[in-house]
């Protein structure tokens, strides 16, 4: 199954800067604008894959993935688990390199037939997350509060 030691992971978000982000939502406050938002600026290509919009964070967006017309890296998942293995046929149809399923997503039949096509694959973790523990950008919108104590904060009742 899924190789995702700290230098798998590495190695897969330094290799590949194009990311499809199939389900991006065009919604500031889902979970898939904020990572697709997070890599865009981190120097990543993203291609927004929905067929409810045409466009989501500046950049065209595609119905399936087997509309793209250019190479991708990494399909990334923001879909449900049942929905993983048709993802995982198109990937491979297209040439991506990475089958990454986001946290919660874990289809191992999926993973399994990416792999077999020669696919890296990724469950059950977040691009963006990875990308800050890896890469140092956990300060990105306020994580790191450059406050480092072993003590509690007291907080006034008054």
């Amino acid at each position: 199954m899924p190789d995702t030691d700290i230098n798998t992971l590495r190695r897969i978000l330094k290799d590949n800067r194009v990311i499809a982000v199939v389900g991006l939502s065009a919604n500031w406050y889902r979970p898939s604008f904020f990572a697709a938002k997070y890599m865009m600026e981190h120097g990543y290509r993203i291609i927004p894959v929905n067929p409810q919009y045409a466009e989501v964070l500046g950049q065209k967006c595609f119905p399936n993935l087997r509309a793209i017309q250019e190479p991708v890296g990494i399909v990334d998942c923001f879909q449900k688990t049942e929905r993983i293995l048709p993802l995982a046929e198109d990937a491979i149809a297209i040439g991506a390199k990475v089958l990454w399923q986001q946290i919660g997503v874990k289809n191992e039949e999926a993973a399994r037939l990416a792999e077999a096509a020669g696919l890296a694959t990724v469950m059950d973790r977040c691009v963006k997350i990875e990308h800050g523990r890896l890469f140092g950008g956990l300060n990105w919108v306020g994580v790191n509060t450059r406050v480092i104590s072993a003590k509690r904060p007291q907080w006034s009742l008054t």
